[in-house]
């Protein structure tokens, strides 16, 4: 990480990212604006008064084995704010990651696929690796237990995207991954940046 390979990556306006999440204006001091900074800072509003009684149900306690959907755009929203390692924007912003290149599949009946392709800002991106991992690192601590997460390279996207898949495919390499302290450095920052 020595040194910026794409120095003058497409960024996208936050603003035009598909997202589920309320857009609300950002708190500003009196009378003062964050002018282009004023998306870049989260809301509160999504905070939980931990001093507010939890609102009493009155359906029945059935409901409780209901599985909860999950869609693309939703796992767009988990993904989309994990920041670059190289450039300091998230990976929606940098086209990186995209809702169209998002598809959840049947597994069995109990069992589904989230497949992630991710298109590196340039075809020799050094980092594509880190990114695919921070991805998948994203998923598996946010999905419930019934996903299973695939993260590849979008075809033809990548020099060496086959081997860059094969890395991501690999349990065994991804645990090997995950105990190095520098890299789970790396990703911890990645992933500070999520909402």
């Amino acid at each position: 990480m020595a040194e910026i390979q794409n120095s003058n990556p497409t960024i996208r306006n936050a603003s035009d990212l598909p997202t589920r999440r309320g857009r609300t204006s950002s708190p500003t001091t009196k009378g003062q604006s964050l002018g282009l900074f004023a998306s870049s800072i989260p809301s509160s509003t999504y905070l939980v008064d931990p001093f507010e009684p939890a609102p009493i149900s009155s359906e029945s306690d059935s409901d409780d084995d209901a599985v909860e959907p999950i869609d693309e755009q939703e796992i767009y929203d988990l993904i989309s704010t994990i920041s670059d390692p190289e450039h300091p924007l998230s990976l929606g912003s940098l086209a990186v990651v995209n809702l169209p290149d998002i598809h959840i599949k049947p597994l069995s009946r109990d069992l589904q696929t989230v497949l992630v392709e991710i298109t590196p800002t340039i075809t020799h991106c050094s980092l594509a690796t880190v990114i695919g991992l921070g991805v998948r690192v994203r998923l598996e601590q946010s999905l419930p237990p019934r996903f299973r997460v695939d993260v590849r390279i979008k075809d033809g996207t990548h020099s060496t995207g086959d081997q860059v898949n094969k890395q991501l495919g690999d349990k065994e390499r991804v645990a090997a991954a995950l105990e190095n302290a520098q890299l789970m450095g790396v990703l911890r920052k990645m992933l500070e940046t999520c909402q």
